[in-house]
């Protein structure tokens, strides 16, 4: 008997110890979990015109977020998310997106005045590409469509090596060939940038740059930076992930970058806060809390948050026909720069083009001059494969098969944009493929063999 009630003494004590030890690990993430899912979920079903079923089918279906309980009120454009102890929760602002409600309230989000800027052109059908949705009858010589084709049906396979393919896209000399997309979505769908929206964040700067209202070389004016090293980081040194900064990117687990996504108001804040940890503009360090530094750094240029809400609308995207773009906010009300921006995949073709013209933009200089050749230019210690906010191939290490002036935006689970100036074309790519489920290299290369020049 004595020996029984031992037993169940060690039994009930080890129960004890699994279960602290089980809330001690999930308690941390529960956020990140319910956060993931009502924000994504928010604005695909809101900016991104998809339906729950599909969200939840396909870019919820992982991990502990496909167990998640997510109810959506589409009267007020909210969303609710629970998982075990922990709920999170979204508003919707009209022209802003879908934004998590943490660290400030529902109405100091819906409070900032947030302007309503008129959508340019319109009419688009009767517009001629690139401002415009009115395609030419024929495709340009020099490309093999039979090849092409061919590329963009394995694209589609949907089984690895060419899992999770949502749209594809590719302009050549300027010319939209291609535009495919998955059983259920179409040209009116906005696709969710992820990382793409850093390269975003690198055109708003350069505007900034060009009108005079940023020095990128300068130290960046963070008051709580003036009393120690950090005082020294520069734009420069954000916009190359060289900044010095304490950084984890790690997406698996209660990280820096999951953190800030979905546990955080002012993501600008929690990152600027970080110590140092190494020498400024020495080691590379992906980062996505220093392109919200920068996005904080241009909302403080303007003289108030109304100038701040319209210039993305009113700088880039009504110049370039981006019609459908939405740049979201994070609850504080700087544009989440590292990760919210949705758009059409014509849109995202547009935004290729700018950059495939050097800034320049059916004659207007948009960006500085030499700004695509400041993008380009390999940040140090990154043996050639990222710039300023965007991703290149000088060292062909992801892309052996793609010329090696090929630069690219990139965005978490397979969004991109390629730009390959050598070759004249643009090429988009959005879906949902977690790691070594897509041959990219694959992919582009076999678009690139397709052209002649």
């Amino acid at each position: 008997m004595k020996s029984k009630k031992i037993a169940l003494k060690i039994s009930a004590l080890l129960l004890v110890i699994i279960l602290a030890g089980g809330y001690l690990y999930m308690n941390p993430l529960l956020p990140i979990i319910t956060g993931y899912a009502a924000k994504n979920l928010s604005s695909g079903i809101f900016v991104a015109n998809r339906t729950q079923e599909s969200m939840e089918a396909n870019d919820l279906n992982f991990s502990f977020i496909k167990y998640v309980k997510n109810t959506v009120n589409y009267e007020t454009k909210t969303v609710k998310s629970r998982f075990l102890w922990h709920t999170s929760r979204t508003t919707f602002v009209n022209g802003y997106g879908s934004v998590l409600v943490n660290d400030y309230s529902k109405n100091d989000i819906q409070a900032r005045p947030y302007p309503v800027v008129p959508v340019f052109p319109e009419n688009t059908d009767t517009i001629p590409w690139p401002m415009g949705d009115l395609m030419a009858d024929s495709i340009p010589a020099g490309i093999n469509m039979t090849q092409i084709n061919l590329a963009i049906e394995k694209a589609f396979a949907d089984t690895v090596p060419y899992k999770g393919t949502f749209a594809v896209m590719v302009v050549y000399k300027g010319q939209p060939i291609v535009e495919k997309y998955k059983q259920g979505l179409s040209a009116e769908n906005k696709f969710l940038s992820w990382s793409m929206a850093k390269s975003f964040t690198n055109a708003l700067t350069g505007i900034m740059v060009k009108i005079g209202k940023i020095d990128i070389h300068a130290p960046a004016d963070i008051e709580i930076w003036q009393n120690d090293e950090r005082r020294n980081i520069t734009i420069h040194n954000l916009m190359q992930m060289s900044s010095g900064l304490e950084w984890n990117e790690n997406y698996g687990n209660s990280s820096d970058v999951n953190n800030m996504l979905h546990k955080v108001g002012d993501m600008a804040r929690f990152t600027y806060e970080k110590p140092l940890a190494d020498t400024i503009g020495t080691n590379w360090v992906y980062s996505s809390g220093t392109t919200n530094i920068v996005s904080y750094l241009i909302r403080t240029a303007f003289n108030n948050d109304a100038e701040y809400f319209a210039f993305p609308r009113t700088a880039l995207f009504n110049k370039i026909g981006m019609r459908s773009a939405v740049f979201e906010v994070d609850a504080s009300g700087t544009f989440a720069g590292s990760s919210y921006l949705y758009a059409t995949m014509r849109d995202y073709a547009r935004f290729g083009l700018l950059y495939l013209n050097n800034g320049n933009w059916l004659g207007e200089q948009i960006l500085p001059e030499n700004w695509v050749e400041y993008t380009t230019t390999a940040a140090a210690d990154s043996e050639g494969q990222y710039g300023a906010f965007f991703w290149l191939n000088k060292s062909q290490t992801d892309y052996p098969d793609v010329p090696s002036d090929m630069f690219c935006c990139r965005g978490h689970d397979g969004q991109y944009i390629y730009i390959i100036p050598s070759k004249e074309l643009v090429v988009i790519r959005t879906g949902f493929s977690k790691k070594g489920e897509f041959d990219y290299n694959e992919f582009l290369a076999d678009i690139v063999k397709a052209v002649e020049n």
